[in-house]
């Protein structure tokens, strides 16, 4: 064999020797984990934060190349797991598909939902239109990986193709697997959603910050998503970067609740803070209302919270909902032994109620609030009570 020819199959255009590959691969996916994070998904999928072109247009190409991903289709699915989380029309929950298939499949589930044409429709609003994408991303989405293999080839000879392949699995691997598999599955939460979204550690540092999934499922359209003191969200500090060279522009963040001293009822702010921090506020309300009520409880039956198997205290935090219909009858019926604890779980329902009736006018919801504080606070129940004042002083930081 001709030695150059030799030589470029080997070592390619630049060389192919091992820690040079491993560092060009970890930049190269990281580059494609924060064009998935900060453009498809804050940008793009959830508006929280505008970009300036000089850097959506080179993270759209580089999705383009490193993941075939189109963006109209990643944000229809994304936006309708948030709009069905948890339901039969969620895209990829574990909860309907099992863990083992959204971790292992969830490249199939993304591509049974990208050709659902309803989903696209209802969904893809607002996605970009311009000739680049209707004549190239779109169009020929496949030739993008197509010219990477071709072009790492080149670079680094026919090892190039094991490096592709690797590339190949980033996104799969990470975001289709991890997030929107062990991101339901595993972790801590600091709100108690609607769905059972978890952050898998505090440290947003490998996957954009896509880690502090709970986070992002309690404020979606916040473009920070470190929410806490100890976490941090490695997207939301290139954010920052960006936005101080003038190349970004956040529009949303989650706001803080503030706590303010001597509101004798709820007014207007208590109810707006209750409607933005309505998971903060329950997950409040369990920690602060059940579980002191319990301990009381136990204390004067001489009974433990052990006594209960553990599946069924962690499901305590929620009413038993991802339970199966046997637990979650055994559940409830422990509860009905329970006095105080029947109380406290139907005050729970009823402070739901507030916020959630979304359809009544802010005077009606307001009264109802102003009740159910009322009734708290004559329910006897000393960490009711308790709650009840300070749910009262709830207001939003820095809102006049």
């Amino acid at each position: 064999m001709n030695p150059s020819l030799y030589q470029w199959l080997t070592e390619g255009l630049v060389g192919s020797d091992w820690p040079m590959l491993l560092i060009t691969f970890a930049v190269m996916a990281q580059l494609t984990i924060f064009s998935v994070t900060i453009y498809l998904h804050r940008c793009q999928a959830h508006r929280g934060v505008d970009l300036h072109p000089i850097v959506s247009h080179p993270m759209r190409m580089w999705l383009w190349l490193t993941t075939a991903m189109v963006t109209k289709e990643w944000v229809a699915i994304h936006r309708k797991h948030h709009a069905k989380c948890e339901t039969a029309e969620d895209p990829h929950s574990p909860q309907i598909h099992g863990i083992g298939k959204v971790v292992f499949q969830g490249v199939q589930l993304y591509q049974i939902a990208s050709d659902d044409k309803a989903i696209m429709d209802k969904y893809g609003a607002g996605c970009p239109n311009d000739w680049i994408e209707r004549h190239l991303y779109s169009w020929m989405p496949s030739l993008g990986p197509t010219v990477l293999l071709f072009a790492e080839v080149a670079a680094f000879g026919v090892i190039g193709i094991s490096f592709w392949a690797l590339q190949m699995l980033v996104i799969p691997v990470l975001a289709a697997g991890i997030v929107n598999g062990l991101g339901h599955w595993w972790g801590y939460r600091n709100f108690e959603t609607d769905d059972t979204a978890t952050n898998l550690t505090p440290w947003g540092l490998v996957i954009g910050g896509e880690e502090l999934h709970n986070n992002h499922h309690a404020f979606p359209s916040s473009a920070r998503f470190a929410l806490r003191k100890f976490e941090f969200d490695i997207g939301w500090a290139l954010l920052r970067v960006f936005e101080f060279l003038g190349l970004a522009k956040v529009r949303r963040v989650a706001p803080q609740l503030d706590l303010r001293p001597n509101i004798s009822l709820p007014d207007a702010a208590t109810l707006r803070a209750l409607m933005v921090h309505r998971y903060k506020v329950m997950t409040d309300y369990f920690s602060g209302v059940i579980v002191p009520t319990w301990r009381e409880e136990a204390q004067q039956a001489g009974d433990t919270l052990r006594q209960l198997p553990r599946r069924l205290r962690r499901a305590l935090v929620n009413d038993g909902r991802w339970l199966d219909p046997t637990q979650r009858e055994r559940l409830s019926q422990w509860i009905q032994q329970h006095p105080q604890m029947v109380t406290v779980y139907e005050f729970r329902q009823r402070l739901r109620a507030v916020y959630e009736r979304s359809g009544q006018n802010a005077d009606a919801m307001l009264e109802s609030l102003r009740q159910w504080c009322r009734d708290a606070e004559a329910s006897g129940n000393r960490a009711l009570q308790e709650f009840a004042a300070r749910l009262k002083g709830y207001a939003l930081a820095g809102a006049a």
